[in-house]
């Protein structure tokens, strides 16, 4: 639930939440021209390049956690830029 204050002076306050927090606060962040992607492609763009991560090294086991999180990274960067490393653009 949100608390609206009074504004004082000219001046509009923020709303907060029960946590203290305002709104402005609890929205997602964004890179300088980065767009929202669907959680879901995201963590299939990562499934796909710890994949490939994986068949590069021969599919050693042990290695799956630092594959995933090497993927994050990868597809992150990527989707901050903007294209993948494919060359692809990064959201269709």
């Amino acid at each position: 639930m949100a608390v609206e204050t009074t504004p004082t002076r000219g001046t509009r306050k923020s709303a907060t939440t029960k946590t203290g927090r305002t709104r402005q606060q609890l929205q997602p962040r964004r890179a300088s021209g980065a767009t929202l992607i669907d959680p879901e492609r995201r963590r299939a763009l990562i499934a796909e390049a710890a994949y490939f991560r994986a068949e590069r090294r021969g599919f050693a086991p042990g290695h799956e956690a630092e594959d995933w999180l090497a993927a994050e990274i990868e597809v992150d960067t990527a989707l901050t830029v903007g294209v993948l490393p494919s060359g692809k653009p990064a959201v269709q």
